[in-house]
């Protein structure tokens, strides 16, 4: 589990939702083939996932959902009739689009309108080329373990040990060019949270300052403070 999310309670807290929609964030959606059910905007606060709004479908599957965003940050649409699947976006000021289908509910969803979305998508599209090459290590050893080649396996861990490396500056190298979003220190709390200390502070100290004072700016300063209180 990522350490942004490792700590959350998986309680949600209704809270009531006017007809009229209020705040800075407004999210227009499709859910193809929903007839009735209730969507629900959600997003983290104090480890807790929280109900920031939502509505009742019934007939066409669109809805429209809002929230005051003071930093932009990960936000979740769920259904009341599928509570293990979440579509997971970055939400920030503006328009949010967003279009699903029922039967591929998390999966089927395009975003749109969201500048930081649109780094985390392009960060995932390659990061998703080192996870397959991972599970092909991985299946490779179960093999090599299975006919105890013990000269296989050890190569098969060397790789994928300068695989993780490799996964790991990606990243780094990602969140760097990009300091300007609040997908930096985004990246680093969720896919560098057990790297190498110095590559967090690579990421911390290129931020910009508007991203240094964001929630997932502060959030990073405090993560490497603390860690390295632990080692002293």
């Amino acid at each position: 589990m990522k350490k942004l999310l490792s700590c959350v309670i998986l309680v949600t807290l209704l809270f009531s939702c006017s007809a009229d929609k209020k705040g800075n964030m407004l999210v227009n959606g499709t859910i193809d083939g929903l007839k009735k059910g209730t969507i629900y905007l959600q997003k983290i606060k104090d480890t807790v996932l929280v109900s920031v709004d939502s509505v009742e479908i019934n007939g066409d599957g669109k809805f429209v959902v809002s929230d005051e965003v003071a930093s932009p940050e990960v936000y979740f649409i769920s259904l009341d009739k599928m509570e293990s699947e979440k579509i997971t976006f970055f939400g920030e000021q503006g328009e949010i689009f967003i279009n699903s289908k029922v039967e591929k509910f998390a999966t089927s969803a395009k975003i749109s309108g969201s500048k930081n979305q649109e780094k985390l998508e392009e960060h995932n599209a390659m990061a998703k080329k080192f996870t397959g090459k991972q599970l092909d290590l991985f299946k490779e050893k179960f093999e090599a373990q299975k006919v105890n080649d013990t000269a296989l396996l050890a190569k098969l861990l060397k790789e994928e040990k300068n695989l993780i490396k490799r996964k790991y500056y990606y990243t780094t190298n990602f969140a760097v060019m990009n300091a300007d979003f609040e997908t930096a220190p985004y990246l680093a709390l969720t896919e560098l949270y057990n790297a190498n200390i110095k590559l967090l502070d690579t990421v911390n100290n290129s931020l910009t300052a508007k991203i240094k004072k964001s929630k997932y700016g502060l959030e990073l300063d405090a993560y490497i403070k603390e860690i390295k209180q632990n080692e002293n």
